[in-house]
């Protein structure tokens, strides 16, 4: 048992007890790496992996414990294991640069016969999480509702919490000021502008609504976090936009009215797939005529969609509870059968997405004694370490892309 691990984590504080699946994880893992450009070294001093010295390092600490846990849940056992420290890094090696390698072969990590065996061993969403309204309330609080003041440390000024876009992904350039360009980008695709009656679906901390009202826009904002949603009106009221956005504590499926344009950035993945159809049915009978909708997604192949949509792994069960991440497809599928919404733009933005994730964790690490001083322990750092750089290894490769997508009519 790690001694920083509390019992406010008991899933993490005990390793479980699976000696035959520990065994079959070692089996699995070792060749499996043998293809892959790291290194893995024990406490014996045995070395794993296809890297050489240079190569990103996986160390693990308490070889029997980390086997346990991937044996137990491969898909959940892995991060567990990272947050009780069975494993970490090596000297020098930064975590996301590590994962990056597992990420470009992920699907293929596991033999294509074993692949066969998904179904036996992946866990499903807990009934407790689906998106209901009462359960999307509850899995919004599980993380937006964490702390104002923790993610302030590590966002930038706007409190943006969604890819930033860059002019230019090798040039500096202030987080705040791609921010700036991702907002107006959504609110262009949308084209919002003075006199437009705007609907955002998630608030966040009110950055595009005031942007929006700033370009003469009166905005209805509706959100399902109750801290989120007291700092956006304080932030409004600082703004002098206040008069012109009307935040509601309010499901979407209970907003009424027509409006000129519609936006959202990234919600899409707290909807879950069976509400889905609801949710562009929603925004297709809310819009007005001439319309426009413009929605930042984030997106996985289709293929991939298909293999984890019934699935549940580490993300939804310590992040994203009751999430799920569609494909482009998956969405064109749901627009023509339950809407008369079709696509008309698609801007990508994966690779700005690594670059942001990349730099709230530069954040994170260093004001990381502020976090704590809020009541944070060494288990969650482990954890959003693991998130933040997980995330950015999926998007750096392209197992995972973001893009801003425009809406309308057919």
């Amino acid at each position: 048992m790690s001694e920083t691990i509390g019992a406010s984590w008991p899933g993490i504080a005990r390793s479980p007890k699976t000696p035959f699946k520990a065994r079959m994880a070692r089996l699995i893992l070792r060749p499996a790496v043998e293809r892959i450009d790291v290194r893995l070294t024990f406490p014996a001093g045995t070395v794993w992996g296809a890297g050489g010295p240079d190569s990103p390092e996986m160390r693990i600490v308490r070889p029997a414990a980390f086997f346990s846990r991937l044996g137990a849940d491969t898909k959940i056992g892995f991060g567990e294991a990272y947050m009780a420290g069975d494993w970490t890094t090596g000297e020098g090696t930064d975590l996301a640069d590590l994962l990056r390698p597992f990420a470009a072969r992920l699907t293929t990590i596991v033999p294509p016969s074993l692949q066969k065996l998904r179904g036996f061993v992946d866990e499903k969403l807990p009934h407790a999480e689906r998106n209901t309204l009462e359960g999307s309330r509850s899995n919004i609080e599980r993380h937006y509702d964490l702390s104002n003041e923790m993610f302030a440390e590590f966002l930038d000024e706007s409190l943006t919490y969604s890819s930033a876009w860059f002019a230019d992904l090798e040039a500096d350039e202030p987080l705040v000021r791609a921010q700036e360009r991702k907002i107006d980008g959504i609110l262009d695709q949308a084209r919002v502008g003075e006199g437009t009656r705007v609907l955002e679906i998630g608030s966040g901390w009110g950055t595009l609504a005031i942007r929006a009202a700033q370009r003469g826009a009166t905005v209805t904002t509706v959100t399902i976090s109750q801290e989120q949603a007291a700092l956006a009106q304080e932030r409004f009221v600082a703004a002098g936009v206040a008069d012109r956005i009307d935040i509601r504590l309010q499901d979407y499926r209970e907003v009424t009215g027509e409006y000129d344009a519609i936006v959202s950035v990234e919600m899409i993945e707290a909807v879950g797939e069976e509400y889905w159809p609801t949710y562009f049915s929603t925004i297709d009978s809310l819009l007005a005529p001439g319309g426009a909708v413009s929605i930042q997604a984030i997106l996985m192949a289709d293929h991939r969609y298909k293999a984890t949509r019934n699935s549940y792994g580490w993300i939804q069960k310590y992040i994203f509870p009751g999430g799920l991440i569609p494909s482009p497809e998956a969405i064109d599928r749901t627009l023509a059968g339950h809407t008369s919404l079709t696509v008309t733009e698609t801007r990508p933005l994966g690779l700005h997405y690594a670059r942001t994730l990349r730099e709230w964790r530069e954040n994170f690490d260093t004001r990381w004694d502020a976090i704590r001083a809020q009541g944070f322990d060494e288990t969650f750092r482990r954890m959003w370490d693991f998130y933040l750089a997980y995330c950015e290894a999926g998007f750096g490769v392209g197992y995972l892309d973001v893009a801003q997508l425009r809406m309308e009519r057919r």
